[in-house]
């Protein structure tokens, strides 16, 4: 093709022009048909169409290529936005992980794999999964280290162990009107033991307790064997028991004092064990 001011000759020349598509290009001849006469051609308009859709198809590519790169680095999001962690702001760390406190190492671990592959293409979500399955973790480390004693979890297991359930099995609450007599006789007895201290201490007071037991006790079991077996037994295990408690656990008592100190405030305590032993033994 051959130029000449603003004129073309239509020889074997074809030039390219711009499609819809991004920035590609199809031939065509300039003239319908071979042998018309030369006929004039706007050259710049063509010219200016055909950099037009080259630049159009070149910043498509470019944008088409930055897109690539980015999710080449967040993940791929031409699909729309990756799902977000519904619990990501939840503060306690179970709760986030969707488990309980009593859950185990085995079942906090399956829970943080499952979590970060659901919600493994956005960063903030797997970063708040893990920073709760590393505080659990430290924390089950921690208790390990330092066990905590759970008061209400030992008296229950004493109360279930079968020595516990062989010894509760030998007493049984009474009516109130047994429980009232026994209390008032007993009680009269430990304020004489205090008032009317003797010199030889209160052997006298001590006596009436081992018969009010054996009393008490044949009263209610109607046994006359049973009665001298358990109030015998009742005085001799609350006697030792109330030496030690004064020995090595209760300290002296200012209110009570005298000579005969430690022998009053022994009986005291043996007239405790007593009480319940003829009240609730059967």
């Amino acid at each position: 093709m051959s130029v000449s001011g603003l004129t073309g000759t239509p020889t074997r020349c074809c030039f390219r022009t711009p499609l819809c598509s991004l920035g590609s290009l199809r031939q065509g001849s300039v003239f319908p048909s071979f042998g018309k006469p030369k006929e004039q051609i706007k050259l710049p308009c063509l010219e200016r169409c055909f950099w037009i859709g080259f630049a159009q198809g070149c910043k498509r590519i470019q944008t088409y290529s930055t897109k690539c790169a980015m999710d080449a680095s967040y993940g791929d999001m031409s699909n729309g936005s990756a799902a977000i962690f519904p619990r990501i702001n939840v503060r306690d760390p179970y709760k986030r992980l969707g488990i309980s406190r009593e859950a185990s190492e085995e079942e906090i671990q399956a829970a943080r794999n499952f979590l970060i592959q659901k919600y493994a293409g956005h960063k903030p979500s797997v970063d708040a999964i893990e920073s709760a399955h590393d505080k659990i973790i430290m924390q089950k480390f921690y208790e390990r280290k330092n066990p905590k004693i759970d008061i209400k979890k030992k008296l229950r297991e004493v109360r279930q162990s079968p020595v516990m359930q062989a010894v509760m099995s030998r007493f049984q609450t009474p009516s109130t009107k047994i429980i009232i007599r026994t209390s008032l006789a007993f009680l009269v007895l430990g304020v004489l033991t205090v008032l009317f201290p003797t010199e030889e201490g209160p052997t006298l007071q001590v006596a009436i307790s081992l018969i009010a037991t054996m009393y008490f006790i044949h009263e209610r079991l109607k046994s006359k064997l049973r009665a001298f077996l358990y109030g015998a037994g009742a005085f001799i295990f609350s006697w030792l028991m109330g030496t030690f408690l004064m020995v090595s656990v209760i300290p002296p008592i200012p209110i009570i004092k005298g000579l005969r100190s430690f022998e009053v405030t022994t009986s005291l305590i043996s007239y405790v064990l007593l009480w319940f032993s003829s009240t609730y033994l059967k």
